[in-house]
């Protein structure tokens, strides 16, 4: 039986339009107009989770979802980052951040590796296809989306950064007995 999983990820953010990590901040008025529009272009789903971040949540409530918060679709904790900009952290602790973008098992921020992350979402991915048939529709932070294709793809945890994850994207996933087929970064809408 195919399994269906559809992660969207958030509208934009201060956040991500300033490259900072997450500090809880909110959509912007325009990313959610823009979710708005784009709602009637989704699926219906038979599930549908929100990762427990402010953006997910303010997106998927413009898309005119009614999701369940689940703590495992939680952005990358990045501890003592959050709130601070890349190039902030890159100023104060550039090997730090230098060790961090190069081995997925460092975390010297604090909080959680992409290795970590990336085995978190698999665990995650391969929870849901055992539901059963159906599609399953998630709005989750954009290294969530990451960690996914990579896993799904069996690429190496270092692919992480070389996925990009525009906002207010739909990235699909379908398959079964643990093989994924991926369909990465159709904007919503259309």
């Amino acid at each position: 039986m195919t399994s269906r999983v559809m992660l969207i990820s958030p509208a934009m953010s201060v956040a991500l339009r300033e490259a900072r990590f997450d500090d809880g901040c909110p959509v912007e008025a325009a990313g959610l107009r823009l979710a708005e529009t784009a709602a009637a272009s989704l699926p219906a789903a038979d599930r549908v989770f929100v990762s427990p971040g402010v953006r997910c949540r303010e997106t998927a409530v413009a898309l005119g979802l009614d999701p369940v918060a689940e703590p495992g679709l939680a952005g990358l904790d990045v501890g003592r980052w959050r709130g601070a900009t890349l190039a902030e952290v890159s100023s104060d602790e550039p090997e730090a951040v230098a060790r961090w973008l190069a081995d997925p098992s460092s975390a010297p921020h604090g909080g959680e590796s992409v290795r970590d992350l990336c085995e978190r979402i698999a665990k995650w991915l391969e929870s849901v296809a055992g539901l059963g048939s159906g599609r399953i529709v998630a709005v989750v932070e954009p290294e969530v989306v990451r960690a996914a294709v990579a896993g799904a793809l069996g690429a190496p945890e270092s692919a992480f950064w070389r996925i990009d994850v525009p906002p207010l994207t739909a990235t699909e996933f379908s398959g079964r007995d643990g093989r994924w087929n991926v369909r990465v970064g159709r904007a919503l809408g259309e």
